[in-house]
């Protein structure tokens, strides 16, 4: 296997990016299409597509679709590898969320952790079979992030990460869910692989660039690195353990938070959005496909779309659309930065929109305020090619990080000022 940098030559990309389709371009802003533009003239591309939820990320959009031959770009899976969703559906008692909300309450509270650098203390981490991995002891550089893991495993992060109670509504009968239509209780989760993913991402990613020195400065966070080299076997290794140690992590938070409310799962579907697969292209060009914020699609796949902690998410099965390279929106998509929204948005406004759709909120900041994401059925509109509906999810019971001091502290400066200015 090598190990050695490319030539200049190597890092030219093209003059035009290779046909590619965007859905809801309308609720895009320019930056993510220029971003999805320029990864489409990387000289490793074969495919690209935008989702209806895409805003700009680092190198590709968050919503951004890549196909390439034989090569993993480390920051277009992204920071937060195998960051993903896990839907739980229990009995249909969600009418019980409001008669012993308590019930619902405690273990949200009792049986979660939250946050950059959230942990459990010895006495209460998690025992699973991701911990005994034989990847662990083939990647050399993995031995390090090893008692972080231990310690983070069954934690959430920060930012939309949250864990949430609901009311599902299956719409139609499903062989994969097996399940009568109708209403159900339902736990949902958003959150990936703490940090394991993000020491792997921010290693790779500067090992990737410092082999591709000459690319342009539009592209460098692009660099990739090939799979029949060392480097390449390593990230793959790696990113493959951080997605089933990602799938532990919501698998440990589903089973203590139900056990603690006395439940358990009738049914239950789950997705990455933040990885990469090898797959095959309609034309039959096996490629590798990167989905950063993108999810799963093909023709019967299973997957969960989230709205925001104010509105619906929805359970839907792929169409398998060869265009969008299988693949749809992984949520509502942000429409205003996290400055913007703390900046711009009214705490009472936030609060009173909450109220009005029953959501209790536990934790949670000004950024995730509804009104900071597009609104979730134009996206869901807007790709009716790529997926189709299967069930409704409507969020009653939302726990997410607490406000991180800095936070408010911005909220409190924002409010006297505002209270000086009347």
């Amino acid at each position: 296997m090598s190990k050695s940098k490319s030539s200049s030559a190597e890092d030219q990309i093209r003059t035009e990016p290779i046909p590619y389709q965007k859905w809801g371009a309308e609720m895009v802003d320019q930056k993510a299409v220029e971003q999805i533009d320029y990864a489409a003239r990387l000289p490793i591309a074969r495919a690209a597509a935008l989702m209806p939820d895409a805003h700009v990320g680092y190198g590709l959009p968050i919503g951004g679709v890549l196909a390439t031959e034989n090569t993993v770009i480390p920051y277009a899976v992204g920071v937060d590898i195998a960051c993903r969703m896990r839907l739980s559906i229990c009995e249909p008692i969600h009418y019980m969320l409001d008669q012993k909300s308590d019930r619902f309450t405690e273990p949200l509270l009792s049986q979660t952790q939250f946050g950059v650098g959230a942990s459990w203390s010895r006495g209460r981490r998690a025992d699973h079979a991701v911990m005994t991995d034989p990847i662990w002891d083939m990647v050399s550089r993995l031995e390090s992030l090893y008692d972080t893991a231990w310690e983070q495993l069954g934690t959430s992060g920060s930012g939309n990460h949250f864990v949430e109670w609901g009311v599902l509504s299956l719409l139609q009968e499903d062989e994969q869910i097996g399940l009568e239509p109708g209403n159900y209780l339902a736990l949902l989760s958003h959150s990936g692989s703490r940090g394991l993913g993000a020491r792997t991402a921010d290693y790779y990613s500067k090992l990737a660039k410092s082999l591709h020195p000459d690319l342009p400065k539009e592209v460098s966070n692009l660099a990739w690195l090939d799979l029949d080299s060392e480097e390449g076997q390593e990230y793959w290794l790696a990113m493959t353990l951080a997605g089933r140690y990602a799938a532990a992590n919501h698998a440990i938070i589903h089973e203590r938070v139900l056990t603690a409310a006395g439940l358990q799962p009738l049914a239950h579907v789950e997705n990455h959005h933040n990885y990469a697969w090898k797959e095959t292209l309609d034309d039959g060009t096996e490629v590798i496909v990167h989905r950063k914020g993108a999810t799963p699609a093909g023709a019967g796949v299973l997957g969960v779309i989230p709205g925001s902690m104010g509105d619906p998410g929805y359970v839907v099965r792929g169409r398998g659309n060869g265009a969008s390279i299988n693949s749809a929106a992984h949520g509502a998509g942000r429409q205003m930065g996290r400055g913007q929204a703390f900046r711009t948005l009214d705490r009472g406004r936030w609060q009173d929109y909450l109220k009005e759709r029953r959501v209790t909120l536990l934790g949670g900041s000004l950024d995730e305020s509804p009104e900071a994401y597009k609104p979730i059925d134009e996206v869901m509109m807007a790709q009716s090619d790529l997926v189709e509906t299967v069930a409704k999810f409507t969020p009653r019971i939302v726990r997410m990080a607490d406000e991180r001091p800095r936070d408010k502290r911005r909220r409190k400066k924002k409010e006297r000022n505002r209270r000086q200015n009347q």
